[in-house]
């Protein structure tokens, strides 16, 4: 089975969580030094000249690629694994599942223990429900 035909049960994807949390930190991080990164080379942007470009700009440039390859680099490890991320602020993924023969996404949000809710495909994160909430649902740490 290929990562992106993937599904998860709640177990699989609470026992892959401590790998999932640590490059999903790794990406809400580079993410916020790759906009610091951006908007101090728009800024020096501004004052260098088309003619005679600063140094400074040129390694400020740099600085934003590598931060922007860093970040394609860890999305790419979420990627094989089989979970789809969604949000650079949240630092939010999905763990795509199934119930009862039908696709649903275990949604889960850096900062949170476990994962505790799901949401419909088509939802999104608005549409997050409690683990309870889903049909013929079990506690997140069951092994049944």
């Amino acid at each position: 089975m290929s990562a992106a035909t993937r599904t998860f049960t709640v177990e699989q994807a609470n026992r892959m969580l401590p790998l999932v949390r640590r490059i999903v930190r790794d990406i809400v991080d580079a993410h916020r030094a790759w906009v610091r990164a951006v908007q101090a080379y728009e800024t020096a942007a501004t004052w260098a000249r088309a003619d005679a470009p600063a140094s400074t700009l040129v390694q400020q440039e740099a600085d934003v690629r590598r931060l922007a390859a860093e970040i394609e680099g860890y999305l790419g490890e979420l990627r094989e694994l089989g979970v789809d991320f969604k949000g650079f602020e949240p630092g939010l993924v999905d763990f795509p599942g199934e119930r009862g023969g039908r696709p649903i996404c275990l949604c889960w949000k850096l900062g949170e223990d476990a994962i505790s809710y799901w949401h419909e495909t088509t939802d999104g994160y608005a549409g997050r429900q409690p683990l309870t909430a889903l049909p013929n649902a079990r506690p997140p740490h069951s092994d049944a």
